[in-house]
């Protein structure tokens, strides 16, 4: 509450307070400020104050209570109202065509959505100790704001582990940490999308890039993928950014050939496009051998590369990382120190001592033999059971897989059934830009085995009706 000059005090006080009990802000049973606690805040006299209360009480806004205080009086006043002019201010038209996906809280009996790791394997003690640990021991003195870049030590931390575990070429300067995969992609546009610019995404893919880039300006198209991975010859020739899931396409699951990669390298130095590469949960690779990620095949500086501790440790964390060439460097710390200034310090440091004491590498592997153990029971009971209603996409990495369904079939449809009898599972149609064969899309993240099978029952059921 202000006020504006000496001019009736009393009016502009009671005015100020009623406002507030009509627009809900002051909730029914709220107690007011103590006359003595509000004049001396508004350098006004006590009587000035009581007298607006006076005239609020009179009204039947509020009354007072002997020896307790002053209390808004019930009045179906608790729903904020709209300010008279909401209607008149409209978002740039992108942002209204944006559909956010409800975040339901509820968890299914049997959860087989994908891009949910098992939180229940995380672990805690750990992580609370080094967090305790950085709050513990990190300077009183020490400044506010930190590196756009990243903790220095997070950078060195991540630079190791990637170059250990997937044969990524980088050094801590070639890290930037973000909040989440999605900021990485995020400043990518940012420092490269102009209005119009074209970029190619994987159709069927990961639907908040695609949305990102267009919201960003961005002329966004659909190429094709196949067994192998993003059909090469049906990029636009006039492509300056193209977005692929090469380790574990999103959401059909199969690794993107070598030939492939090799051939998407070939055409981004032909062209001078830009490749961002998401490599969000090849960790959890448990058959076939490792196929290098395309920044370490790039000899031409045309990949950047983006990783994520969502599926890997929690969604919750939200700490991503881009690797991307020198040249981008400069701009993109740029983007970052605009945007957000930085990621969470805390939580930086405590990810860095997290890898650097190993448990980073014990928990993949934890989770890994865990996740394999899921895939190979669903992948199983989908041969034995299903062989006439679904045909799995073979993986060999990552929480989900993909099966096709009859042409003739509503995946959607099936998944509400699938929903209303307990069972958690997404149909593969919304992730597709142009029409194609429908399908579900079963993560294996967030169900144990021992529920595998009653949850698998049950969508058979709701695939035979």
């Amino acid at each position: 509450m202000s006020l504006v000059g000496r001019v009736d005090l009393t009016g502009q006080i009671y005015r100020q307070i009623k406002a507030a009990v009509l627009d809900g802000r002051l909730r029914t049973g709220e107690a007011l400020p103590p006359t003595r606690e509000l004049a001396r805040r508004l350098s006004v006299s006590r009587n000035t104050v009581s007298a607006a209360y006076d005239r609020l009480t009179a009204e039947g806004f509020v009354a007072g209570r002997t020896g307790s205080g002053t209390y808004v009086l019930p009045g179906g006043f608790d729903r904020p109202a709209q300010a008279a002019d909401a209607q008149r201010i409209r978002p740039a038209k992108t942002w209204e065509r944006i559909r956010v996906p409800q975040m339901d809280p509820s968890i299914p009996d049997f959860d087989f959505r994908p891009g949910i790791p098992d939180v229940r394997l995380f672990p805690y003690a750990a992580w609370r100790r080094l967090l305790a640990h950085w709050f513990r021991t990190s300077s009183v003195g020490s400044p506010m704001y930190a590196d756009p870049a990243g903790h220095a030590g997070l950078r060195r931390a991540l630079a190791r582990h990637v170059g250990v575990s997937r044969a990524v070429r980088a050094s801590a300067d070639d890290v930037l940490v973000t909040s989440g995969a999605q900021q990485a992609f995020d400043l990518i546009g940012r420092v490269l999308i102009e209005p119009g610019t074209c970029v190619a995404v994987e159709d069927p893919g990961y639907p908040p890039p695609r949305q990102l880039f267009r919201a960003l300006g961005a002329k966004v198209v659909g190429v094709p993928v196949d067994a192998e991975g993003i059909l090469v010859d049906r990029i636009p020739g006039n492509a300056r950014i193209v977005y692929v899931t090469p380790s574990h396409q999103f959401p059909l699951g199969m690794p993107m050939s070598l030939p492939r990669r090799t051939a998407l390298l070939e055409w981004a130095e032909r062209v001078g496009a830009v490749v961002v590469e998401d490599d969000y949960d090849s960790e959890f690779r448990f058959s076939g051998r490792p196929i290098e990620p395309l920044q370490s095949l790039d000899r031409a500086g045309r990949v950047i590369y983006v990783g994520s501790m969502s599926k890997v440790l929690l969604p919750t964390l939200r700490v991503g990382f881009l690797i991307a060439p020198r040249s981008l460097h400069t701009a993109l710390r740029a983007a970052k120190y605009v945007v957000d200034l930085h990621t969470s310090l805390p939580l930086q440091a405590a990810l860095a001592a997290f890898i650097e004491e190993g448990l980073l590498a014990r928990h993949i592997r934890r989770a890994r033999n865990d996740y394999a153990a899921r895939y190979a029971r669903i992948s199983s009971m989908l041969q034995q059971d299903f062989a006439d209603l679904l045909e799995p996409v073979a993986v060999t990495a990552g929480l989900h897989l993909a099966a096709m369904l009859p042409p003739d079939a509503d995946d959607e449809s099936i998944c509400e059934r699938a929903g209303a009898n307990g069972v958690g599972i997404l149909p593969l149609s919304p992730y597709r830009r142009a029409k194609g064969s429908p399908g579900l899309v079963l993560g294996y993240g967030g169900i144990a085995v021992p529920d595998i099978a009653e949850g698998l029952r049950r969508l058979h059921a709701c695939l035979t009706r």
